[in-house]
């Protein structure tokens, strides 16, 4: 089997299928995670700004060069093992690190990614994560107590996951560093790939949580425009009753409300599938912990219903009402059209009532003509026949008025007759019965 049977993608597919595998971790340890994202045109941005990013990184800590034309990376920065990734919008960093900072979530552990280095970023950070992972008391209840003053009573869930392998706790709070924290407690002889799996999940949870939520923004901008649109067209339906209003006047004004419309869903329509696609990422990452209540304390999906669905519920709402205006708007459109082509048609018919009525008058007014142009030509005719013949006449003794008066008569009936067919003549080149 040679490469001439192979599918030109084949390899390429399947390396893709392992190309972005998670971190192996062994507890304790820390992982500090960023996420950067352009404000605008991210999905098209230029993404030679991003590699330069990370060949900056790589450069000062004296990783392995990374391969330009690679949407992934991996290597060993000095103490950090780091895992970089590009994304659709967005490029996300995650350095790995055994051990824990001397105080809990100390700013510290994050010194790979400098705040100079962070600030040069092509995008702006969207997502930063510290992960503290460390083993699991013999005494579950003792978690409890160590979390007690890293996260905010009033938010914090804390679940079993993975079948009660590990305790995951976070408040989806962000500290005075900037950081959202999570702790993470595995069982003793946990895997150090299940342990990395699970706080890259944790990770990409918050990461599309954020992706995802950027759609609220734009929800609620696109409400206080569809505030303003919404009663211009319900003015404009109402105005469509009056029949006195002319209704190529309403058209126009119904054409700017829905030129306005379809621009506002150019805008957001990438915005909104992102959205819907990252919610789902977000509820599936949910699905793989396979949480369960620890302790009686707050479920992540209990969080989540309460705190993260109302705001995708709210760009929905905002979507699917752009979506009903812009049918009204479209219905409207669609019955002034009927209306406009309705008046022209009467307009039309009036115009053809008066062009038939003009053509009466101009068929009458013609055989006023020909009457007067048989005249007219059997007056000359006449005359031209009466001088012709006179000598014939004075040789015959009859006299020219006599032979005038008998000409009369016939040149009246000849001229006639040529004009009538001249006339045939013009009606049946015409396609016209006569």
């Amino acid at each position: 089997m040679g490469p001439a049977t192979e599918h030109p993608l084949r390899y390429a597919l399947v390396n893709e299928l392992h190309a972005r595998p998670s971190p192996r971790m062994a507890a304790p340890a820390t992982a500090v995670f960023v996420a950067f994202k352009e404000p605008q045109d991210a999905a098209t941005r230029d993404r030679s700004r991003d590699m330069a990013h990370l060949s900056e990184l790589v450069s000062r800590h004296g990783g392995p060069r990374p391969d330009p034309e690679d949407s992934h990376y991996q290597g060993r920065q000095g103490r950090h093992d780091l895992k970089w990734e590009s994304h659709t919008e967005f490029v996300t960093y995650m350095a790995t690190t055994p051990g824990l900072p001397i105080r809990p979530f100390d700013p510290s552990a994050a010194a790979i990614f400098s705040e100079d280095w962070q600030r040069a970023a092509p995008g702006k950070r969207v997502a930063a994560v510290m992960v503290q992972v460390d083993l699991l008391p013999d005494d579950p209840a003792e978690v409890l107590e160590r979390i007690g003053g890293w996260f905010a009573r009033d938010s914090v869930a804390a679940i079993w996951v993975l079948d009660e392998a590990a305790v995951v706790a976070g408040d989806f709070r962000i500290d005075a560093d900037g950081w959202m924290r999570f702790a993470v407690f595995v069982r003793p002889g946990t895997s150090e790939g299940r342990t990395g799996r699970l706080v890259h999940r944790l990770v990409e949870l918050e990461t599309y949580r954020a992706m995802s939520m950027l759609g609220l923004g734009r929800a609620r901008g696109l409400s206080r425009r569809l505030n303003e649109l919404e009663p211009r067209l319900t003015a404009i339906l109402d105005q469509m009753a009056d029949e006195t209003l002319p209704a190529e006047q309403l058209l126009h004004e119904l054409l700017a409300v829905s030129t306005e419309l379809e621009a506002q869903a150019v805008q957001h329509s990438f915005r909104f599938g992102a959205t819907s696609a990252y919610e789902a990422i977000v509820h599936d990452r949910i699905g793989t912990l396979r949480e369960t209540r620890f302790l009686d304390r707050q479920m992540l999906s209990e969080f989540m219903r309460r705190r993260y669905q109302p705001a995708m519920r709210t760009a929905k709402s905002a979507e699917l009402r752009l979506a009903t205006i812009r049918e009204r708007a479209a219905r409207a459109s669609e019955l002034l059209r009927t209306r406009v082509d309705v008046e022209r048609s009467a307009q039309n018919q009036k115009i053809m009532h008066r062009m038939d009525r003009r053509a009466d008058l101009q068929l009458r007014l013609q055989h006023t003509v020909e009457g007067l142009s048989v005249v007219a030509i059997s007056y000359y005719a006449v005359g031209l026949l009466g001088y012709a013949l006179a000598p014939l006449a004075g040789a015959s003794g009859l006299d020219k008025t006599v032979l005038v008066a008998v000409l009369t008569p016939l040149t009246v009936l000849a001229v006639w007759g040529a004009m009538r067919r001249v006339r045939k003549s013009l009606h049946a080149a015409g396609g016209d019965d006569l």
